[in-house]
């Protein structure tokens, strides 16, 4: 289990992903798998179709201050068609393609996110008979990316509902509180149950480890706060997959060593003890754990796929497994391991091996071949 206690005296500021990732293109195989789980679907608009865009001003958060978000504008016949494309694809997210409820939605607004890989556009859904409005995001297909939001669907408390569609991906928006601004603005009011949270930010560490899932500063999860019997629950949830395992730092998979996330680990340092965060990180290997016996099959057409591609570089690769072998400190355990999905399938193992024993016999089994 990770050790919450090493991050003391850590130097976290060098603890940064690389400035740009490439793009992996999805191959045939990953294509199939899409396919047979209903992930990839025909639709009406292509990221390339959002690039047209004639002119964009910057957009301003609520204190006037800049973000990464620029809205978007087309000409006329351009955006006649973009709008209701659009609004079709929202139909497809949200009722398998039931056009029955868009006569009355409309876009009201496309941002475009200039930071970042996969350089997003942000729809805005209307309700024009409420004003209520949704949102989703279009972005460049990236196969890591697919892989990530696959792993987050398969092995975590949460849901994911993405499209693909040739080199588009189409991805729900999913709601919370940043978590930048939960640190800024929730962190420290006297509602905030802090060990509860801390409790929850000790579960997401881990769950980010196990699935090798990078970069998780602030900026890139998100806060929902629960109402419950007497107090409120949280959740974070990670809402950039960019980084799915691709990185050879092994800190780069651990939240707890990055700056911006420091309050949440000193609180988590100030709230818990030793023995309450290996309780834990333990409960949340446990449910990993039968989450994979759940979608055992699955899982293993998906790393028969994820374990012959190509996600990363060869340095970062053998970075990683360096860096894993010396944490475990079993020398053979990752050295077999030729590709990125490789690692990964044996770093699930290695992490939710004594889980796995608890499992009834056959119900966790991944394939033999690493």
């Amino acid at each position: 289990m990770t050790n919450f206690f090493d991050y003391i005296n850590k130097p976290v500021e060098s603890e940064k992903p690389s400035r740009k990732k490439p793009i992996f293109p999805i191959n045939a195989d990953l294509r199939k798998y899409l396919t047979q789980y209903g992930r990839e679907v025909k639709l009406p608009v292509t990221y390339k179709d959002l690039e047209r865009y004639t002119y964009s001003v910057p957009l301003k958060d609520k204190n006037g201050k800049d973000t990464s978000w620029e809205k978007v504008s087309y000409d006329m016949k351009e955006w006649e068609y973009l709008r209701e494309s659009l609004v079709k694809i929202y139909a497809i997210l949200k009722t398998e393609g039931d056009t029955s409820i868009i006569n009355h939605l409309d876009v009201a607004r496309i941002d475009f996110c200039y930071f970042g890989n996969s350089q997003p556009f942000r729809i805005r859904i209307v309700n024009k008979l409420n004003d209520n409005y949704d949102h989703y995001y279009i972005k460049r297909a990236d196969a890591s990316r697919v892989y990530g939001l696959e792993l987050e669907h398969l092995m975590s408390p949460n849901r994911i509902t993405y499209f693909t569609y040739q080199d588009t991906l189409v991805e729900e928006h999913i709601p919370g509180i940043p978590g930048d601004i939960f640190i800024k603005e929730y962190l420290n009011n006297p509602s905030t149950n802090l060990t509860r949270l801390a409790k929850e930010f000790v579960k997401f560490n881990e769950r980010c480890f196990v699935q090798l899932l990078g970069d998780m500063r602030s900026y890139n999860f998100v806060v929902t706060i629960i109402p419950d019997i007497e107090d409120a629950q949280y959740r974070i949830r990670a809402i950039d997959f960019d980084q799915q395992s691709y990185e050879g730092r092994k800190n780069l998979y651990l939240p707890q060593f990055f700056k911006e996330n420091t309050a949440l680990v000193e609180t988590v340092l100030k709230q818990l003890d030793k023995d309450s965060i290996a309780q834990y990180q333990a409960e949340e290997r446990t449910m990993m754990t039968f989450r994979l016996a759940s979608a055992r099959y699955r899982m293993n057409e998906l790393f028969d796929i994820m374990c012959a591609d190509t996600i990363s570089v060869p340095a970062k690769i053998e970075q990683l497994k360096k860096e894993l072998t010396a944490y475990f400190k079993e020398p053979s355990s990752y050295f077999k391991a030729k590709t990125m999905g490789q690692v990964v399938k044996r770093h699930l193992k290695q992490t939710l091996q004594k889980n796995l024993m608890l499992v009834p016999k056959g119900r966790g089994k991944m394939g033999h071949s690493d």
